[in-house]
């Protein structure tokens, strides 16, 4: 009887620590799994209130319970914010969620009056009742863009004012703006709003045929979503 125990015992001596770092290989290819498909907290959305097209008061409270975009553009830009609204055209349909948002804030208040908005906002498609053109007073506009840390030009710099990023924040229904991880496990912070020549998206071009961003902005909208 010893005899037969004997290997048996053996085996299961082998057998248990092989199970044993079986389980820890799976735990951390989870983990690693698990820390890839996460997105970073980068930080609480700036408090902030503004008008936006049919003429309503529109602030981060308003927000709360909705996963949304925000961007800062101009109705009279030639450049990249024909780009960035077809984006979040793309987005907005592809979405199509009472559950999500988007907020443009225009760094032309001026010219960008409500009624301008409003005529903006049918012209790109905007078709969601939580798409919200947001205009105010342009000084209080730029301290808002710089507590994103999305740049916005200088008020009073004739040759900066209208300049902006085409950088998208990402916040969820907490009310934090959040990112997902590059491929060295580094937090991205904002997303891009703009085309390029390569899916990698390395190379801009206003008339380019790749959007890497706007793919990732979806996928991680719906993550939020869940």
């Amino acid at each position: 009887m010893s005899k037969n125990k004997t290997p048996k015992s053996k085996r299961n001596q082998i057998i248990l620590p092989l199970a044993v770092i079986a389980i820890i290989f799976l735990v951390i290819g989870f983990g690693i799994s698990y820390f890839k498909k996460s997105l970073f907290t980068v930080m609480k959305v700036p408090n902030f209130q503004l008008i936006d097209q049919n003429n309503k008061k529109v602030g981060k409270q308003d927000m709360l319970g909705k996963v949304y975009l925000v961007e800062f553009f101009y109705s009279r830009c030639p450049t990249i914010c024909p780009i960035m609204n077809r984006n979040m055209k793309y987005i907005q349909d592809q979405i199509n969620s009472p559950a999500f948002g988007i907020i443009s804030i225009s760094i032309d208040p001026e010219n960008d009056t409500p009624e301008v908005l409003k005529n903006h906002a049918k012209m790109v498609g905007a078709t969601s009742a939580n798409w919200h053109f947001l205009t105010g007073n342009r000084a209080y506009i730029g301290e808002l863009a710089d507590q994103f840390s999305i740049y916005v030009g200088d008020k009073d710099d004739e040759a900066e004012s209208l300049n902006h990023s085409g950088m998208i924040a990402l916040v969820d229904k907490e009310g934090n703006i959040r990112c997902r991880f590059d491929e060295n496990n580094s937090p991205i912070l904002y997303y891009s709003g703009l085309n390029y020549d390569d899916p990698e998206g390395t190379k801009e071009n206003l008339v380019g045929s790749y959007h890497p961003d706007r793919e990732k902005l979806i996928e991680d909208i719906k993550k939020l979503l869940k």
